[in-house]
């Protein structure tokens, strides 16, 4: 199991938790709006860093983005492999044309 899969199964474990023990369910029960809002934030923490150039401190933001992204996907209950079996629907599709599938 790699530590992506361990932190998603963390994350669906914490949704019953008591949000005073565990900030995990203390966002989750914030709903689905809070949730992106700090996804957003730090998601923005990231794109700072990376324009610094702050190789660890990137390292670290971009840690929280992964847990805060499992989170909000948790909040409306998309999972994990969901996520990961739309990569997988997408192996060897160009971007490009991939995202011209989109719109």
């Amino acid at each position: 199991m790699t530590a992506l899969s361990r932190l998603s199964a963390t994350i669906e474990a914490r949704k019953g938790a008591d949000p005073d023990t565990s900030w995990t369910a203390k966002l989750l029960a914030r709903g689905p709006e809070k949730c992106a809002e700090k996804f957003g934030e730090e998601a923005v923490e990231a794109i700072i860093e990376a324009v610094k150039g702050d190789r660890d401190r990137l390292t670290s933001e971009a840690a929280d983005v992964l847990y805060h992204l499992l989170v909000m996907l948790a909040a409306r209950d998309v999972s994990l492999d969901d996520v990961l079996a739309e990569l997988d629907r997408r192996d060897g599709t160009s971007g490009l044309v991939e995202k011209a599938r989109r719109g």
